[in-house]
């Protein structure tokens, strides 16, 4: 039976990849790590919490002697990491808390697992430490790191420290690099979530700029997927791209779920472009295709439908996440956009101070 510990496991993505292997593996035990900040939910992994296979612990991987404390209650034969700040409006704002989780949070785990001696560690990083694409071409894991926003920079340098204390350690540790995610439980201040939600609530959907940057778009689920390969079949020292092969404009998105949710395109607003926008985002998954047999099976039309589907089943859930930090946040970010870039610079703290506050 292999433990192992998932950093980062009520969030968005982590908590697809808990539900993902709880449901699908019997011969794997899990402790779910995490902060609970603003989009760390413990109601994202309730179908799994009395599974004895499964273990919640509440804690910052930031802080060493938690880490050195948890590691000293469970013997755990590999770590994977999705703990993270994600999202690149805040890390604007505030950078921050993306340094501390990110790059600090990363080095506490790895140091551990240099002790420990883990026999696997796996780093979920972003396609977004590549940068910004042209209108052709797709980035391969050999691109040279180009990230634009504090965010991409704090995944990227995370991703280089990985990498140090696999030469330098031979820490056996890789890098999944993943396009964007979407599905249920995702925080509503990302693209799909507050499209859909605002839909439902026939309010004005906001887009950034000309609507025509360009993301692949990958299934949560299908992500989890991949993860649990490179779990148990990549190579220490590799990085691995994933991703769908779906490109979508973020006006082919916001269309997409109107039609779906038989809503107007006069809902549509667009708003002031976020600074430093990467264009396109493209990942070239040959690698993953070639090793280990893989391609993604859950088609975007089909993946969004159950998305919105999960949305309008799950009320509660919203009314809960949307709580008084959550409007006061989107409204500095959207109705009152061009005020907060501006003063941005100056006080960040002051913007963001509430929005990252602990789920009790």
């Amino acid at each position: 039976m292999m433990k192992i510990l998932v950093t980062g496991g009520a969030g968005f993505i982590g908590s697809s990849f808990v539900r993902f292997v709880i449901r699908t593996r019997k011969d794997i035990n899990m402790v779910n790590f995490d902060l609970l900040t603003y989009a760390g939910n413990l109601r994202n992994v309730e179908e799994v919490a009395t599974n004895p296979r499964y273990q919640f612990v509440h804690g910052d991987m930031a802080e060493r002697t938690q880490i050195q404390t948890l590691f000293q209650e469970h013997c755990f034969d590999a770590i994977v990491n999705f703990a993270a700040e994600t999202h690149v409006d805040r890390s604007i704002l505030d950078s921050a808390p993306f340094v501390r989780t990110n790059i600090e949070g990363t080095r506490c785990l790895l140091e551990e697992a240099r002790q420990r001696k883990i026999a696997k560690f796996v780093q979920i990083s972003t396609d977004e430490v590549y940068g910004s694409l042209g209108s052709s071409g797709a980035f391969r894991e050999d691109t040279p790191l180009d990230p634009t926003s504090p965010y991409a920079a704090s995944k990227a340098a995370a991703d280089l420290l990985v990498l140090a204390y696999v030469k330098t350690h031979r820490v056996p540790a890789l890098i999944t690099r993943c396009s964007n995610n979407y599905g249920p439980y995702q925080f509503p201040e990302k693209l799909i979530p507050i499209l859909i939600t605002h839909a439902m609530e026939n309010r004005p959907l906001p887009i950034y700029g000309d609507g025509l940057n360009i993301r692949e778009w990958i299934f949560a689920d299908e992500h989890s997927r991949a993860v649990l390969l490179a779990l148990e079949r990549g190579t220490p020292g590799e990085v691995y791209n994933i991703g769908s092969g779906e490109e979508k404009t973020n006006l082919e998105v916001v269309r997409e779920i109107l039609r779906l949710m038989e809503k107007p395109e006069s809902l549509v607003q667009f708003v002031p472009d976020r600074p430093g926008h990467d264009r396109r985002y493209s990942l070239d998954c040959s690698k993953i295709r070639r090793e280990w047999n893989w391609s993604s099976e859950v088609g975007f039309s089909a993946g969004l439908a159950a998305t919105i589907e999960w949305y309008r089943k799950h009320e509660d859930w919203i009314r809960e996440v949307k709580d008084a930090s959550y409007r006061a946040y989107f409204d500095r970010v959207y109705t009152r956009r061009d005020e907060t870039l501006a003063i941005s610079a100056t006080q960040p703290q002051n913007l963001l101070s509430d929005t990252y506050k602990t789920r009790p």
